[in-house]
């Protein structure tokens, strides 16, 4: 069985590639930067924005679709990756706001800080660590977000209990991730299928649990996009050209048809979520 830490190398692993590749496993596979359009990112939202911060969005939403973000917040997002939130954020906390991105691969960390120079964001920084021990005082967050991330950590008690501790009293989470139910044996072994978002998600029932467990309250379900079969075939899909040329999903090699036959097996249990929560006062 592999540690947390075997986890944690095979994903940043995969997401280091993707961003050096153009490729993603989060969110379906489009043409580069279709991904910020399908998870809900509405053009005037990314107009602006470096293209690199865009094209190397791997959400499954928009965390910060109708959140309550105002100027002078203090932002905090887990597993922060090229930078499209971040961005987002800065405009709507404005030069008096902050925003910190936290995030565990060199190669997106170096992507974000690129495109937050790019964009002259001078009220956003990024740090290396991970989300299960944030490098972030107690108690000094407004609002946290995270976009398709939390599934992918190997102890979400650990992260939701950091995401309590992180905020201020009365602060918000409101996240966008994968949450599944009754995924067979067979799924949950393949190690792509982790890196894809798929094996490591917990049900809807869980996260809630997990959530209200780490002492947060009001926790609710926004919003849920169920998958279809060829959505689940898109999650762990390479770019076009790749799967064109090999046959394979560029999560680790596996063949096109079982990958289909997988996404068959696990339809209709496999859903993003928008999810929010409250630190009480």
């Amino acid at each position: 069985m592999n540690t947390h830490e075997d986890v944690r190398k095979d994903v940043s692993e995969h997401y280091a590639r993707a961003v050096s590749g153009g490729g993603g496993c989060c969110s379906p596979r489009e043409p580069r930067g279709s991904a910020a359009k399908l998870a809900g990112y509405r053009p005037e939202d990314v107009a602006a924005l470096p293209d690199d911060a865009v094209a190397n969005s791997f959400g499954c939403g928009n965390p910060l679709a109708f959140a309550d973000v105002k100027e002078g917040d203090v932002v905090l997002d887990l597993g922060s990756g090229a930078g499209i939130d971040l961005l987002i954020a800065a405009r709507r906390v404005g030069p008096s706001g902050r925003v910190i991105g936290v995030d565990m691969t060199d190669e997106m960390i170096a992507h974000a800080r690129r495109n937050i120079a790019a964009a002259g964001a001078g009220n956003v920084e990024v740090r290396k660590g991970i989300i299960e021990e944030l490098p972030v005082e107690s108690a000094t967050v407004d609002h946290v977000i995270s976009n398709c991330v939390i599934n992918l950590s190997p102890d979400k008690p650990r992260v939701f209990a950091e995401i309590a501790r992180v905020l201020r009293p009365g602060g918000r989470m409101r996240v966008s991730d994968i949450v599944a139910r009754d995924l067979p044996d067979v799924i949950k072994a393949i190690p792509a299928a982790y890196a894809s978002c798929v094996s490591g998600a917990i049900s809807e029932e869980d996260y809630v649990r997990g959530l209200q467990e780490a002492g947060l309250v009001d926790v609710t379900v926004e919003e849920r996009l169920v998958y279809s079969a060829d959505q689940l075939v898109a999650l762990v899909a390479s770019d076009v050209e790749q799967a064109q040329g090999g046959g394979t999903c560029g999560c680790g090699g596996i063949p096109s048809d079982i990958v289909a036959a997988g996404a068959h097996l696990v339809e209709g249990k496999v859903w993003s979520a928008k999810v929010s929560a409250r630190k009480p006062e």
